[in-house]
């Protein structure tokens, strides 16, 4: 098997919060789980947003998008605390990678077969 040592496009951004380095590491240590499932993906981008006027429990939103060849893999996670909700939305985004393979695995076991009588085909010439 080929694995390409290309790195892996991260972006986090931060919306009403300042998000420091630790926190940003935090997220790119979390998030490099993902690819040890799933090698195609193209970028996953992590948005982190703080709503101070929001109830305490429902402060942190971790927002990920997941560019994969395919339908694109959205989720969102509200969590009191920030660090939480990054834990929170990788095991939601890991569980969708999953689900996904293995649909895909499904869909290759059963394929269904396809009934030729109706159709007509032309004849092979003899050599």
């Amino acid at each position: 098997m080929n694995k390409t040592n290309q790195p892996h496009e991260i972006i986090v951004s931060g919306i009403h919060l300042d998000l420091t380095p630790s926190m940003k590491a935090y997220v790119v240590e979390k998030v490099e789980r993902l690819f040890r499932h799933e090698e195609r993906i193209i970028r996953v981008r992590v948005e982190l947003e703080c709503d101070t006027k929001q109830a305490t429990g429902q402060r942190f939103t971790a927002k990920g998008h997941l560019m994969i060849n395919g339908p694109d893999i959205n989720a969102t996670v509200v969590e009191a605390e920030g660090y939480k909700a990054i834990d929170l939305l990788v095991d939601k985004l890991d569980g969708l990678l999953r689900r996904r393979a293995s649909e895909f695995k499904e869909k290759r076991k059963h394929t269904h077969g396809v009934e030729w009588s109706d159709v007509d085909l032309p004849k092979a010439a003899n050599s």
